[in-house]
């Protein structure tokens, strides 16, 4: 595991260090399925269970991997060692400034609760970025659980946290934080990592200077202070730790904060910052939630301190299953696929 990860390391600095256009290129190429019963040539039949290609879609071969078709948005697939059998994730990224989405990488480094670099392919038409293989993500488990009680929450968002934490202390501002993002390591659904850092700001320099100016993240994730018009800078872990809030509201109570089926009406509801705590929350938990969705950013608490909040030092303080169902005239419409993960318009100034 240790000499793995020691080359690892070494090619990512290579990547790094190498000028663009002088990395070597390998062709993605669409395999023909029509000479086996399972869809692979007999000589790339995995030996363990592989995720299954789109009917339409054969697998595509990149470098020794298979490719096979994912119902994620994303730019994100199932992949297969084609000698050792592994399956992993592979994320694809522009080849135009891949080395400043690999940068992330470098400075996290080796972390429990991040999905740490795999391997990486410099293809013709992308960088395949290869992640460890995972069990689901906390998004479709919270909607399909409906809520966590605070115990199971407790245990979870923790991690969550944790990895957050290693990476504010490294300088890397996550952005787009969600609970997509975080997916479970074992099948117990016990152990949480955060995979991919795609769309993380390394800081240089003064690493306590995290003011961003940029505004990208999640609707349903995104603070106030990235919706106000104008080109003033944010404090990126300030944001992180708003998002932080959402998940673990959206954890305990089953819906989000802020929620409408109108963009506009949903930006209004994050400007004014309000939102209700259902009495069924122990008051350490409620205490917790409103420690991160404060709407001035300079009063939310940083990640390194909400680890030492009651709520999660002290699990004796956390209910279970405290939440009675409730429905009200402002319970979300139907979730649309996608609806969640729309990118947070530009501002303009008027002229």
């Amino acid at each position: 595991m240790g000499v793995a990860t020691t080359r690892n390391q070494l090619c990512l600095k290579r990547l790094l260090a190498e000028p663009q256009e002088n990395l070597p290129k390998c062709k993605r190429a669409r395999l023909d399925t029509s000479r086996s019963a399972s869809g692979l040539p007999a000589c790339l039949t995995p030996a363990n269970p592989a995720p299954k290609a789109s009917p339409s879609q054969p697998p595509s071969r990149v470098g020794s991997y298979l490719l096979f078709e994912s119902c994620e948005r994303e730019e994100t697939y199932r992949a297969v060692h084609t000698s050792t059998q592994k399956q992993y994730t592979c994320q694809i990224l522009p080849l135009r400034g891949f080395q400043g989405r690999l940068a992330a990488y470098e400075r996290v480094g080796k972390h429990e609760n991040v999905c740490g670099l795999q391997d990486v392919v410099v293809g013709e038409d992308g960088l395949y970025v290869f992640l460890p293989d995972h069990h689901g993500d906390m998004h479709a488990y919270v909607r399909s659980r409906k809520r966590l009680d605070e115990e199971e929450a407790g245990r979870l968002f923790a991690q969550m946290l944790n990895a957050v934490t290693h990476c504010h202390h490294k300088g890397v501002i996550l952005r787009d934080l969600k609970l997509r993002r975080f997916v479970f390591m074992d099948p117990y659904r016990t152990r949480i990592a955060l995979l991919g850092l795609n769309d993380s700001v390394v800081l240089h320099g003064n690493l306590d200077d995290d003011f961003l100016k940029d505004r990208h993240g999640c609707p349903a994730y995104v603070g106030p202070e990235l919706l106000t018009s104008g080109k003033g800078s944010y404090s990126g872990r300030a944001a992180d730790i708003w998002s932080l809030g959402v998940s673990l509201y959206t954890m305990l109570i089953g819906r989000y904060p802020f929620q409408d089926t109108q963009p506009a009406a949903l930006f209004a509801k994050i400007r004014r910052g309000a939102f209700s705590l259902p009495s069924g929350l122990s008051p350490q938990a409620k205490c917790l939630i409103s420690c991160m969705l404060r709407k001035a950013p300079a009063e939310r608490l940083k990640a390194s301190e909400l680890l030492m909040h009651p709520w999660l030092t002290n699990p004796c303080l956390q209910q279970h299953n405290g939440l009675k169902t409730h429905h009200s005239q402002n319970a979300a419409a139907p979730h649309k696929q996608g609806d969640e993960d729309q990118v947070v318009p530009t501002w303009t100034e008027k002229q």
